[in-house]
């Protein structure tokens, strides 16, 4: 999948993600990069063109080198991990969460969930990760688990509202199988439902989900520090840019790629990052 549909960014030097994490102190940035690197490993497994068993066991190595992480005798490919790990009391459990909803997308690939999976795979491949990097930030505990809860969705909505087409070209579909019903959409084969002209009635409603949880992650950094909620701020405004121009672009055919562009997201970190 792209930077799309699985991890909300990459560490790619023109990524959102990279500009956001580029405004941070060195050992918070470092810390960030391993968690991101984490991610998009395990990602490229789940993504891979590889027999299906295989990617899964190598899915469940990484589960091990995680555990012997936490107990204390890391595996070379995540020695590095240790020192962020401690310094910022990063939980096992949302690393295991990262690789548990990677692996969702590999038995058989996701086709029309239902709306409590689609949900439970945002929180795994998306609000675990915002889990882990609210930490870093300085967050507070409570809001931090909520920014994670509220923006972590909000990203992972807005990717699967992005990649429709994109993602049916690998056999995936993410539109929950509740909207998709109440759309007079009953299939579930990706290539069938993009070019269903009901398609729109079932993006909408998906949108308005993105829009509240939006809201209520903006409620949640403006509450708290400037210094502790600037990259997630950054990474939020340059998402909301991407679902203002779905919004405006529509759900139906011909749907042309949406992008923002580079001096729109210059904006975006100049803005939010110093002024």
């Amino acid at each position: 999948m792209s930077e799309a549909t699985t991890t909300p960014a990459s560490v790619a030097s023109g990524s959102s993600f990279y500009a956001a994490m580029k405004i941070l102190p060195p050992a918070q940035r470092d810390a960030m990069f391993h968690i991101y690197s984490f991610c998009r490993k395990v990602d490229d497994i789940a993504d891979s063109e590889g027999p299906r068993g295989e990617r899964l066991a190598a899915l469940d190595q990484w589960r091990k080198d995680i555990d012997a992480l936490y107990a204390g005798h890391p595996t070379p490919r995540v020695r590095d991990y240790a020192e962020p790990v401690k310094q910022y009391g990063l939980k096992r459990d949302d690393f295991i969460a990262i690789i548990d909803g990677m692996e969702m997308d590999i038995p058989s690939d996701i086709r029309a969930p239902d709306a409590a999976t689609l949900d439970l795979y945002c929180d795994r491949v998306a609000s675990a990760v915002g889990r882990l990097s609210v930490r870093v930030f300085g967050m507070p505990d409570a809001d931090g688990i909520l920014l994670a809860h509220h923006l972590g969705r909000a990203l992972q909505l807005t990717n699967i509202l992005r990649d429709i087409d994109e993602d049916a070209g690998i056999g995936r579909l993410y539109l929950p199988r509740e909207l998709l019903n109440a759309a007079g959409i009953n299939s579930t084969d990706p290539d069938v439902v993009r070019l269903d002209p009901n398609l729109p009635k079932a993006c909408l409603p998906l949108a308005e989900q993105a829009r509240e949880h939006f809201r209520r992650a903006d409620e949640i950094m403006a509450r708290n520090s400037r210094s502790a909620v600037r990259a997630p701020r950054i990474m939020g405004k340059y998402y909301g840019a991407i679902f203002n121009k779905l919004l405006a672009r529509g759900f139906a055919l011909p749907r042309a790629p949406v992008k923002v562009s580079k001096a729109a997201k210059m904006y975006i970190v100049l803005r939010y990052a110093f002024i």
